[in-house]
């Protein structure tokens, strides 16, 4: 089983896909669980505070260093240096600096037992928590969010469909688009003609060497 752990300013963008597939069916199945951690949780104050100006000026607001330390240590229990130290977590925080998101990467982590994501938001994190208390940093692709929640998900899902008896035909995780290099095959179903535009015929033709030749035709480097 991984664990898998969000911590974020706003639980509630992410805790309703938990009650769908492919999240549902991997805690149902054991090969998951999941758990969200709030940071105002460890605000510094009453007033929930938990970011602060940039030095130096700029625009917007920095997520201060004390209360991603202090949840993380809490998350983990034991300190952030000590995860950093002796391994077993992958400590993964979420931001346009980080290395490019892709399949490979997330079969690499499907391998792992423990996965912490830290969101960010406003204007980032202090650079104090990227130098010293993650492993990772990854970015979804060259856009600007709001936040690193939708990243977040996007690596929960991708990483979820990986794991064993998530998803109920794993042979379709085995042949779908970049897990072999290639992007996946156009596909149609019924009706045959739809508005004039019919089915390819050799996929109607019942030849399955023929077929299985056209879908690698079809399937383009990714």
């Amino acid at each position: 089983m991984i664990r898998f752990n969000v911590l974020t300013l706003f639980p509630e963008l992410i805790q309703p896909h938990l009650e769908f597939l492919p999240f549902k069916r991997a805690v149902e199945k054991k090969a998951a669980e999941y758990k969200l951690w709030n940071l105002r949780d460890y605000a510094l104050d009453k007033r929930g505070t938990v970011d602060d100006k940039p030095y130096g000026g700029g625009t917007g607001m920095l997520l201060m260093p004390e209360p991603i330390y202090s949840a993380l240590s809490d998350i983990h229990g034991r300190s952030p240096e000590d995860v950093i130290k002796k391994g077993g977590v992958r400590v993964i925080l979420l931001s346009p600096r980080g290395k490019k998101y892709d399949q490979k990467y997330a079969e690499d982590l499907s391998k792992e037992r423990e996965i912490t994501l830290i969101c960010g938001r406003y204007e980032g994190v202090d650079a104090r928590i990227e130098e010293n208390y993650v492993t990772d940093v990854i970015s979804i692709g060259d856009f600007v969010l709001s936040g690193g929640e939708v990243p977040a998900l996007t690596i929960l899902e991708s990483v979820t469909r990986l794991l064993p008896r998530v998803i109920e035909k794993e042979d379709a995780v085995a042949n779908e688009s970049f897990s072999n290099g290639t992007i996946e095959y156009p596909q149609y179903t019924r009706p045959e003609i739809f508005k004039g535009k019919k089915v390819p015929d050799v996929l109607l033709s019942g030849n399955h060497k023929e077929i299985e030749k056209w879908k690698k035709e079809n399937s383009p480097a990714a």
